[in-house]
């Protein structure tokens, strides 16, 4: 055998090794296949191009087709539809048409894969069941509609084509007098649109367990199936697992596709404010902005997600949004509450008045919902648990262990830059609202979404145990849905990032310098 053949026989072998390295279960991790590397800096992605689409809500999510070289934005500006935008002649952006859906309640999300483009939309009725309505990316004639479980609130392809998968949010009405039961719908697309759509009730002899792990099941006169509420999916390399964010409840649901069925929640857990490594920045009436460490815990409650392998790992990057259940009417069903507001045990907060003050913990929301026992008809508070893990975590998305948090890091970072909102301080700091990982240059990247600095981060994963800082820049007003282009895909062959912006209704586009 010639040095060529030896030296081709030894690479294929030692790929074929990377691509099938086993996970702790035992399962083959198959990395997506290698692409080529353009020679782009990582550290300069700067806006090339921007588009204004309306007012408030204008643009919220995006889904890009490299075969029409068309960009879809999910828009609740006035009415619920989608705006089409033709990148044909990038960096010149132009809206061509607008596609309107008046009989639903709201519009969500969309996705695009192999021409076909998914549209997630509530029903009549935002507690009933909602649609998935499939179009052709070329005419956009309408393929199928498929009726999916109530509040559908992200829609997203498999890897392959072969499958749509919906979270199914299921959100209660205002006076929480109907409270639908959260889901997953999982659409066969080989097998004309079949749909399978399945619920948490399997789950419910585990709640125990569960909770014991940091989940939460607290909603207003809910049963478990009705207070799971999945937010956002994220779908393995191979296409046979998906991964879906259940915000309020402070967890991680797996998914066997092919199957059709919930194999695993995974509870979050909660971080610890009292540590170094995790210090937050608490009121926003102390005349400064800096982090530190107070006697509290944080819920992670993860939006959205992102699916990456890395070295035959498969790794989950978690965007810990927060949230909370506050704006229904019945007054049970708020959960919000100020810190000064509690009574707090003496015992474990021996210098209670201090940490009340507006200055020091007195203005943080914190939830009413857990670490208190009953003293007569009044709530005494042993432990704080704040609303949102101000950071993106990334997880082992096999166990579910967590692998590194990129929290602190990231605040200050967005403090030195002058781009910090200390309003925020006492309720979600900087608010990570997104996150994509994707490759650029060869190296793994997060790209970080923030939705009150009105900024994105980006962080070098490579190395998933040891995140490093890449950059920071500006966006519109308050960047909602972050969407990677690869090279291959976008219009120019160089890597796209594509930001809307909720707030100001703009679309924009960043690229990094060449090398």
């Amino acid at each position: 055998m010639n040095c060529k053949k030896l030296f081709g026989a030894i690479l294929i072998a030692s790929l074929a090794f990377a691509a099938c390295k086993k996970n702790p279960t035992d399962e083959p991790i198959i990395d997506p296949p290698t692409e080529a590397v353009v020679p782009e800096k990582i550290d300069s992605f700067k806006e090339i191009a921007s588009i204004d689409l309306g007012g408030e809500f204008a643009s919220e999510i995006s889904a890009y087709d490299p075969l029409t070289k068309q960009l879809f934005v999910v828009s609740n500006d006035g009415g619920t539809k989608v705006d089409v935008v033709d990148m044909s002649k990038y960096p010149t952006v132009t809206k061509l048409k607008t596609l309107t859906y008046p009989n639903n309640a709201g519009i969500n999300s969309v996705a695009v894969s192999n021409g076909l483009l998914a549209i997630a939309l509530d029903g009549a009725d935002k507690q009933g069941n909602g649609d998935v309505v499939v179009l052709k990316t070329s005419d956009l004639s309408e393929v199928k509609k498929i009726t999916v479980g109530a509040m559908p609130d992200m829609v997203t392809f498999s890897p392959d084509g072969n499958y749509i998968l919906s979270a199914n949010e299921g959100e209660p009405n205002l006076a929480y007098t109907v409270d639908p039961k959260g889901s997953i719908s999982i659409i066969n697309v080989k097998d004309n649109y079949s749909v399978k759509t399945v619920d948490f009730s399997a789950f419910e002899s585990q709640k125990a367990t569960l909770l014991a792990g940091g989940f939460r099941i607290y909603g207003y006169n809910a049963s478990f199936t009705q207070d799971i509420e999945p937010e956002y999916i994220a779908v393995s390399s191979d296409s046979k697992k998906a991964y879906v964010t259940l915000q309020e409840n402070n967890g991680v649901a797996e998914i066997d596709v092919v199957a059709g069925t919930i194999t695993k929640i995974t509870p979050l857990g909660t971080r610890d404010i009292s540590l170094a490594e995790n210090a937050f920045d608490v009121s926003d009436k102390d005349n400064k902005k800096e982090l530190g460490t107070w006697p509290i815990k944080a819920y992670y409650l993860p939006d959205a997600i992102s699916y990456f392998t890395t070295g035959g790992t498969a790794y989950l990057a978690l965007a810990n949004e927060g949230d909370t259940r506050q704006d229904y009417t019945p007054k049970d069903a708020k959960e919000e509450v100020r810190v000064k507001d509690l009574t707090l045990d003496p015992v474990k907060f021996p210098n209670a008045a201090t940490l009340q003050l507006d200055a020091n913990l007195g203005r943080l929301t914190v939830t009413n919902t857990a670490g208190f026992t009953m003293v007569g008809t009044n709530k005494v508070y042993q432990e704080l648990f704040s609303t949102g893990g101000r950071s993106v975590s990334i997880l082992n998305a096999s166990t579910g262990a967590l692998v590194a948090n990129i929290g602190k890091d990231l605040e200050q970072h967005v403090i030195d830059a002058g781009k910090y909102d200390d309003d925020r301080s006492d309720n979600k700091g900087v608010e990570v609202e997104s996150v994509t990982v994707a490759q650029v240059n060869g190296q793994t990247l997060a790209f970080i979404g923030m939705e009150r600095a009105d900024a994105i981060a980006i962080y070098n994963v490579t190395n998933p145990a040891a995140p490093k800082f890449v950059q920071l820049f500006s966006t519109g007003d308050a960047p909602e849905g972050l969407l990677f282009v690869k090279p291959k895909d976008s219009p120019n062959g160089r890597s796209l990032l594509i930001v809307s912006n909720e707030a100001d209704g703009t679309v924009r586009f960043y690229q990094p310098d060449k090398i």
